[in-house]
């Protein structure tokens, strides 16, 4: 996520602890903040589809999803 948007999701924060927020505002704050959380998570993602388990042998196995999730 660029940082003039994570800066506009701060600025609208701001903005509504000190007096509160329109409702286009309201709609744009909640837009950013799941793109935020969009970008995090496919940013965990692929962290986690890097990810091996090493045994005690020494043998990797690539992390997998449980099954049913």
């Amino acid at each position: 996520m660029e940082q003039s948007k994570i800066d506009r999701i701060n600025e609208l924060a701001r903005k509504n602890r000190a007096g509160g927020l329109t409702e286009d505002e309201l709609k744009e704050r909640e837009a950013l903040r799941w793109e935020y959380i969009d970008s995090v998570v496919g940013s965990l993602r692929g962290q986690l589809d890097n990810t091996y388990i090493v045994d005690g042998k020494g043998n990797k196995t690539k992390l997998r999803r449980k099954e049913g999730k």
